[in-house]
């Protein structure tokens, strides 16, 4: 499986990545910085520089020639201002939908859990921004004739992975594990029956394979 990750230098892309490297799929990750290569091709995958803030559909369509799924785990990250959040958060994760409707029908959105309340009065500027444009995210991919899961992790911690975890289209506020996120992000890709399903993500007691089947079975 060729699977193309926009954010190929995040904490998340990466653990997917030594994944997808580890059973033989071929990872390719989308950078913006050159400087980061080198990093990726440890990991196991095949970097590719393209600054998704400033390309375009045709430019991106290219890098995803050959792929079998796409995957959005960028975003403007610490220190980014409200504008950055809705350039990367929501833009770019549009243009990648727009770019895979050439030829890739799989795409897995890594968003975020509390996207459905909108932001409290008085809530920092930089939040309420986040918020708001992985909700648009959401809403224009998923409206994209693609074959869309959404991933809303609860609060991201570096602990080691549980491998057990709760998923389900709701579920309490929690933390996770980043990389109990990139093992079902892999388990989600090779369930085809989760396309279509928006799923909330905690630590938790099930095995991650067994939540992923109990999902599409309801």
């Amino acid at each position: 499986m060729r699977v193309v990750i926009a954010g190929g230098h995040g904490k998340i892309a990466k653990l997917l990545e030594r994944d997808l490297a580890g059973r033989g799929d071929h990872a390719v990750g989308l950078i913006r910085n050159p400087d980061h290569a080198a990093v990726l091709r440890a990991a196991g995958a095949e970097p590719v520089v393209c600054d998704l803030e400033h390309s375009d559909v045709d430019t991106l369509a290219g890098h995803l020639a050959g792929a079998d799924a796409v995957i959005f785990a960028a975003g403007a990250g610490p220190g980014s201002g409200a504008a950055r959040k809705d350039t990367v958060d929501r833009a770019a994760a549009v243009l990648l939908a727009d770019a895979a409707r050439a030829g890739v029908r799989r795409y897995l959105l890594v968003s975020s859990m509390g996207v459905d309340n909108p932001p409290a009065p008085g809530s920092d500027e930089v939040w309420a921004a986040y918020l708001r444009a992985k909700k648009a995210a959401e809403e224009e991919v998923t409206g994209r004739d693609l074959d869309v899961t959404v991933l809303r992790p609860g609060r991201l911690t570096d602990d080691e992975p549980g491998g057990r975890i709760t998923l389900a289209r709701h579920v309490a506020r929690g933390a996770v594990s980043r990389a109990d996120v990139a093992h079902v992000l892999l388990a989600l890709l090779d369930e085809p029956a989760t396309a279509g399903l928006t799923l909330e993500l905690v630590g938790g007691d099930t095995p991650i394979g067994e939540a992923v089947r109990a999902v599409t079975a309801r």
